[in-house]
């Protein structure tokens, strides 16, 4: 005989809002029927710690022969009780398939949607870290497509849902799988209209796309009405951090590093967060159809601060050399391989130089001074006043020394600021121009280039500190922007068999410093080469400018790209 509960299971299946509690007491040897999930939307709405959703999981679980880990799934969904769905997208899932199961059973999938037109793509902007606005999760976080607000989870308990009811917001995106969903009903929505904001989410580049890059001359309109150049977006200042946009504007012009970048399956083994936001910023910079006119780096700045242990952080000036260094050796770190040992980074920017270091024989003076040795042969290095020392390193960066800027005044009282050829302070590296150093102790060094990079970035020495302040050499430094032929002052050798010496460099950044030492600011001229034109950015401001003012300014560190 059927009990009154019985004989209304049907009618409850066919109610907007099942009691699911009720339902947990139907006969467990009558499966519920396939199409139940189809017939009421709402059934996709139950959390993780639903009864009905814990009746799916051990039906599906007996399906897929998973009954034995079940003690271990309930203590896992335990520790998600915070407002958080269970999220059955996730590819850290061990059931895998019985998750597909569950999502090919649950989720309804439209492409029609009533609530599409309540889409504000005025307010989306996702430069900013993917952490829920109230509980500040990163795990399953949704953006509100029309207030443009994060939240976590989409279930019946979380934040996503509540907003949906309390707002009347109704479409939501899934910042890690870009599905989009319609709350508090349930239902994924298939339409291709929102293709758009999935490419504004996660730019995506075709290797025939990037290869077009530097051949594309057309400006892109954004949706707020400004107009930008692909690769020439300017970068926000979130506060002090000029210095990572200069750099960052500096490495976009590099060919083999951008190409490299803007292809995630190049770097998809590295599990560096550094790295991945690198490939996110680089990917923004440079895609044609952004919803504004420039770029936030919040996420990759957070993962700056995160590497460097706060070494470079928001609020703080930094040098943007010391930044470049950084930041090369320790992308270098995530990306190499075990084997070679190489990476993008070393392929792009590293030579190698020959150090010859002369070290005062102390032994040698204190013999000396006590009159032992004096008339026998120095031959060996240890009867020798100087140690020599010869060795191969490899190097990312060249420094150059600014002479010292003139003590005296001219007759009209002003400071002369003094010129200096940039081959004068090249010739450091020619072998036998002979560099004092005190420290780590004193030695005289002398270094010569024995292998060129394909990308060579000079850094002018300009800042000195002592123990009271910084000091800023303003001496200029005349450099060309087309032809650096670098063989004709520094001694280079000699190309293997079937190559010929390539010696030849052009510039595609300068960053430069104005202001005082430790104040003031920096700013990049950087070229674009689909037009062979010359802008200047500073954080936002982008704009074009002739290459005889590249030279006008006092340049920091410099990028040169070989000619081929």
């Amino acid at each position: 005989m059927k009990t009154k509960r019985e004989d209304n299971s049907d009618e409850d299946e066919g109610r907007e809002f099942p009691d699911l509690k009720r339902q947990k007491k139907l006969d467990e040897s009558s499966p519920p029927p396939a199409s139940l999930a189809f017939e009421n939307a709402l059934h996709t709405l139950a959390s993780y710690d639903d009864d009905d959703d814990e009746k799916e999981e051990e039906e599906m679980k007996e399906a897929s022969g998973l009954r034995g880990r079940e003690d271990n799934r309930r203590a896992e969904r335990n520790g998600h009780r915070d407002g958080e769905e269970y999220d059955d997208d996730d590819d850290d899932d061990p059931h895998q398939e019985a998750n597909q199961v569950k999502r090919s059973r649950l989720v309804e999938v439209r492409r029609d949607c009533p609530y599409l037109d309540t889409v504000n793509r005025q307010v989306l902007d996702f430069d900013f870290e993917k952490f829920c606005s109230v509980s500040l999760s990163n795990l399953n976080v949704y953006a509100c497509l029309v207030c443009g607000k994060y939240y976590q989870g989409r279930g019946q308990k979380s934040h996503a849902y509540t907003h949906s009811l309390e707002a009347g917001h109704h479409v939501y995106i899934n910042l890690r799988t870009e599905k989009v969903y319609c709350l508090p009903d349930g239902y994924e929505i298939n339409d291709p209209s929102l293709d758009d904001i999935r490419h504004v989410l996660n730019p995506r580049f075709t290797r025939e796309q990037v290869d077009q890059l530097d051949k594309n001359k057309q400006w892109s309109r954004a949706l707020d009405g400004s107009d930008y150049l692909p690769g020439m977006v300017g970068l926000n200042n979130i506060k002090e951090t000029d210095f990572v946009n200069v750099t960052i504007q500096s490495l976009m012009r590099v060919t083999p590093l951008r190409n490299f970048f803007l292809i995630p399956e190049n770097y998809r083994h590295c599990k560096s967060p550094l790295v991945h936001r690198f490939g996110e910023l680089t990917r923004k910079i440079w895609h044609a159809r952004n919803f504004k006119g420039q770029v936030s780096p919040h996420e990759f700045l957070q993962a700056v601060m995160k590497a460097s242990k706060k070494r470079f952080r928001i609020g703080a000036q930094s040098d943007p050399v010391e930044f470049m260094s950084w930041l090369l050796n320790t992308l270098h770190g995530d990306l190499r391989t075990s084997k070679k040992n190489s990476s993008i980074i070393y392929n792009c920017f590293q030579g190698e130089l020959e150090v010859v270091k002369e070290i005062p024989n102390k032994g040698f003076f204190e013999k000396r001074e006590n009159g032992d040795d004096q008339n026998k042969a120095t031959t060996a290095d240890e009867h020798a006043d100087v140690i020599l020392e010869t060795c191969r390193m490899p190097f990312l960066m060249l420094g150059l020394d600014l002479p010292p800027p003139p003590l005296f005044k001219d007759v009209m009282e002003k400071n002369i600021i003094p010129q200096v050829p940039l081959f004068n302070i090249l010739k450091k590296f020619d072998g036998e121009l002979v560099t004092e150093v005190v420290r780590p102790r004193i030695a005289r060094m002398r270094y010569r280039v024995t292998r060129l990079p394909q990308y060579l970035i000079l850094h002018m020495r300009r800042f000195t500190k002592n123990n009271f302040f910084i000091e800023k050499n303003p001496t200029l430094v005349n450099f060309p922007v087309k032809n650096l032929e670098l063989k004709d002052y520094i001694p280079l050798p000699a190309p293997k068999e079937n190559e010929k010496l390539r010696s030849k460099y052009d510039l595609i950044a300068n960053i430069v410093h104005d202001g005082k030492p430790g104040e003031g600011f920096y700013r990049v001229f950087v070229q674009r080469k689909s037009e062979e034109l010359w802008y200047e950015m500073q954080d936002l401001h982008v704009s074009e400018t002739l290459p005889q003012m590249v030279a006008l300014s006092e340049t920091y560190m410099q990028i040169y790209e070989q000619q081929q």
